[in-house]
């Protein structure tokens, strides 16, 4: 029997439900946790298409059908943690799809154990 690995990112049940709400306004979405600048470090909701991802960006995965991606420095210097994106209140970022719902993307982190980072496929 073969086990999945854990998945690098995953979204708690409020960001899930947000993320619908956002794909119902929008179509479809995806996500690229920012890397500072403007709006720090957020994790920020595009309509698919609207964000150039780059050559070097890295796709950890899906969260509520939606593709998160993250910059190849970025993951280098976070590729122990799993993400877990969650929503809190406040004012999401300036340029994400969340803003003006008093809602705000957050990003978590939690430490893989030494087991499931040998599990993780290499990216």
């Amino acid at each position: 029997m073969t086990h999945d690995p854990v998945p690098r990112v995953l979204a708690t049940a409020a960001a899930l439900d947000l993320i619908g709400r956002l794909r119902e306004a929008h179509g479809p979405i995806l996500f690229h946790q920012s890397g500072g600048c403007c709006d720090g470090s957020s994790p920020m909701c595009f309509p698919a298409g609207e964000f150039l991802i780059a050559d070097a960006d890295v796709l950890l995965g899906e969260i509520g059908g939606a593709p998160f991606y993250i910059s190849r420095p970025q993951f280098e210097y976070w590729r122990h943690t799993q993400l877990i994106i969650d929503v809190v209140p406040g004012r999401g970022g300036m340029f994400s799809l969340e803003n003006g719902r008093d809602l705000r993307f957050l990003t978590r982190s939690r430490l893989f154990t030494d087991a499931e980072l040998a599990a993780l496929p290499t990216l």
